[in-house]
């Protein structure tokens, strides 16, 4: 059964004049505020028995995907130092650096 009266006004958009806008969170991996589309990445897989997610942007999660299995992302866990010490993720990120927020990129695979 449909309501007679919504939650909100008949133009409530949910946004108000008087809210600071929420500032951007940064980046998981490479540290650059989040754009439009956030995804919110599992470092220790699921298949593993992560839990805790961490935001980043589409493009540095097919990067981390692309260059390390599900095992070794479970070896290296949350510490962002021992990813980005893996060549092709540093040489990724300092290419990104001066990117957009909503830059987005076709990755590679890597050749297993």
């Amino acid at each position: 059964m449909a309501r007679k009266h919504s939650r909100h006004g008949p133009y409530d958009d949910g946004e108000r004049d008087d809210e600071a806008p929420a500032a951007p969170i940064p980046c998981w991996l490479c540290g650059r505020p989040t754009g439009k589309i956030i995804v919110w990445h599992h470092p220790v897989p699921k298949s593993r028995g992560g839990r805790d997610v961490v935001p980043m942007h589409p493009i540095c999660q097919q990067t981390l995907t692309a260059n390390f299995t599900n095992s070794e992302l479970q070896r290296h866990a949350m510490d962002v130092e021992s990813l980005l010490a893996n060549g092709a993720v540093r040489k990724f990120v300092d290419w990104v650096a001066n990117k957009d927020p909503d830059f987005t990129a076709t990755t590679t695979k890597k050749q297993r």
